[in-house]
């Protein structure tokens, strides 16, 4: 029997300091790198943190069997990742994609997390309908990325109204914000989309009772939809605030830096 594939995942680390580590995950099309230097050279000052690139993106190899993408592939990866630096829990930081990812892995592998960051996150789409409206959706955004190469779909990408406030970041951020987007490939984006997209990803919202370590909300005040679910999560999670932060959209860490460090350095030097 051919034993279940378990991705290869390349990591940037920061800091040398003992104890628990904070591990990086990044939204759909992005990489360790996507993190900048402000966040993870302020995090480092006092803790070691790893910058991961999800399967498929940054400089992690593109698994060649698509089912290496399935959340419980990526969840033995990562818990690998954890073993390989000496490290029976860390605090998680997810953004989008990797926020989802996190908050799945304080359900599924509890005793893995001391502290959770969410930054434009969800528990997952609620009903079976839902899921299934957009596992077509995904399945027809992989295939056209197959078929129409990265260049059509960076342009495309760039341009959904969720990322509509980025437009106003200088035009050097921008083009590096595109630059590392096509240094994916099309063959990975689509298998992660049918794999770690929302519709294939089982709903937590019943299960967020289950999480018991102290959770951040972190969501921009211009993106009404992370807004409105993080206030939803915020009454479901049993030890979790929301933090939003004025004049951003979807990608808190990008568009205001020093600002998601002033809310998350905190929250994560917290004891108890």
């Amino acid at each position: 029997m051919t034993p279940d594939p378990i991705p290869e995942l390349a990591v940037r680390r920061f800091g040398e300091h003992a104890g628990p580590p904070i591990v990086l995950l990044h939204g759909f099309t992005g990489s360790g790198a996507a993190w900048g230097r402000v966040i993870p050279q302020g995090l480092a000052r006092d803790r070691r943190v790893l910058a991961v690139d999800l399967p498929g993106h940054g400089e992690s190899p593109p698994p060649p069997d698509p089912a290496a993408y399935r959340m419980e592939r990526v969840f033995q990866a990562l818990m690998g990742l954890l073993d390989d630096h000496g490290a029976e829990s860390a605090d998680w930081v997810g953004y989008s994609m990797g926020a989802r990812l996190a908050l799945a892995a304080a359900v599924e592998h509890p005793k893995r997390i001391r502290r959770l960051v969410l930054e434009s996150g969800s528990p997952g789409l609620e009903t079976a309908a839902a899921r299934e409206r957009r596992r077509r959706s995904d399945a027809a955004l992989a295939r056209r990325i197959e078929s129409r190469g990265m260049e059509w779909f960076v342009e495309h990408w760039m341009g959904i109204s969720l990322f509509a406030t980025q437009r106003r970041l200088p035009a050097e951020v921008q083009a590096a914000e595109r630059e590392r987007r096509l240094a994916n490939t099309p063959g990975a984006l689509a298998d992660t989309l049918r794999g770690l997209g929302t519709g294939s990803q089982p709903s937590y919202w019943p299960r967020l009772g289950e999480v018991k370590a102290p959770t951040l909300l972190l969501t921009g005040a211009m993106d009404r939809k992370y807004e409105a679910l993080a206030r939803r999560m915020e009454a479901a999670l049993p030890r979790a605030r929301h933090r939003s932060v004025p004049g951003v959209g979807h990608a808190v860490h990008l568009e205001a830096p020093l600002r998601w460090l002033e809310e998350v350095q905190p929250f994560l030097r917290a004891r108890g």
